[in-house]
């Protein structure tokens, strides 16, 4: 009764310790006394003990951080770079069965992979295109997981370093492009300030030219408008009026102490009504 027990005890735990809990994220490889059987999960699993030997596989994405490595670029110039890798599995068996370190091989054909990407390129197009890079390396190493079942989604530059005499060259270019722009700047700005005097004199110009225009368009009509109004006048005055008017001429003359005097022609005929009035008025003799 004892060892029936004890048996049954055994095989409970047997049964037991073959249920495992699969998660969402995890699958596993399941090995039959050696030979592959495919993968299981997510959920309850269950494994035959000691036939059935399984392997947890992690489907989440991972990354690997690659140490700074120094590379040497096309123009020769020695450069350290570090990156990061970002992976993962999309087939679990694969990446069992063909790799046995995916980390650590991933990391040899990275650093590689590198050195060959870095070694094609000057160290200006190093600098300044870093995505074609990134772009560069992820399909480079994306070739050789595809057989181990596992994807690089990403593969990020962190850091780049160049030797220090080339940071140096690089601090005093930067400082010659601001002291150019800052040049560039102030020439453009005094440029427009120029412009821009300059346009409100040719206003004020035009401005000032069209004033006086007026002006003397106004001069102009007031004057003939004083002429015309004179010789509306002119037109209805007659000889007698015109008499009395030399009559006032000789009054003011007469007063003037001047000696000479110059009389038009027209003056003797414009005061023979007057002479010839006052020959009528006078009294005859007897």
């Amino acid at each position: 009764m004892a060892f029936v027990v004890a048996l049954l005890i055994v095989a409970i735990l047997l049964w037991w310790n073959g249920v495992k809990v699969v998660r969402e994220y995890q699958r596993l490889v399941v090995f039959r006394l050696g030979r592959s059987v495919g993968q299981k999960g997510p959920g309850i699993v269950y494994l035959i003990p000691v036939v059935d030997k399984a392997v947890w596989v992690d489907l989440r994405e991972v990354f690997l951080e690659i140490p700074a490595q120094t590379c040497i670029t096309k123009d020769n110039a020695p450069i350290s770079i570090d990156f990061l890798i970002y992976w993962k599995v999309v087939d679990p068996s694969l990446s069992v069965i063909q790799v046995g370190n995916f980390a650590g091989a991933a990391q040899g054909i990275a650093t590689t992979g590198l050195r060959a990407v870095i070694g094609d390129i000057s160290l200006d197009e190093v600098l300044a295109k870093r995505d074609q890079i990134n772009q560069i390396m992820r399909a480079k190493l994306d070739e050789v997981t595809e057989r181990w079942g596992v994807k690089v989604t990403t593969v990020e530059i962190r850091e780049i370093t160049p030797p220090k005499d080339v940071q140096e060259a690089m601090t005093r270019q930067m400082s010659a492009e601001r002291s150019r722009r800052a040049l560039v700047t102030e020439a453009d700005g005094k440029k427009q300030a120029a412009i821009t005097i300059a346009e409100g004199e040719k206003q004020a110009a035009i401005l000032k030219a069209e004033g006086d225009r007026q002006a003397a368009i106004l001069r102009a009509e007031g004057f003939a408008l004083a002429l015309d109004k004179i010789f509306s006048v002119a037109r209805g005055v007659d000889a007698n009026t015109m008499s009395l008017q030399y009559l006032e001429a000789l009054k003011a003359l007469g007063a003037s102490p001047s000696t000479k005097f110059v009389f038009p022609m027209e003056f003797t005929k414009l005061l023979q009504p007057f002479v010839d009035g006052a020959g009528r008025a006078a009294p005859r003799s007897p």
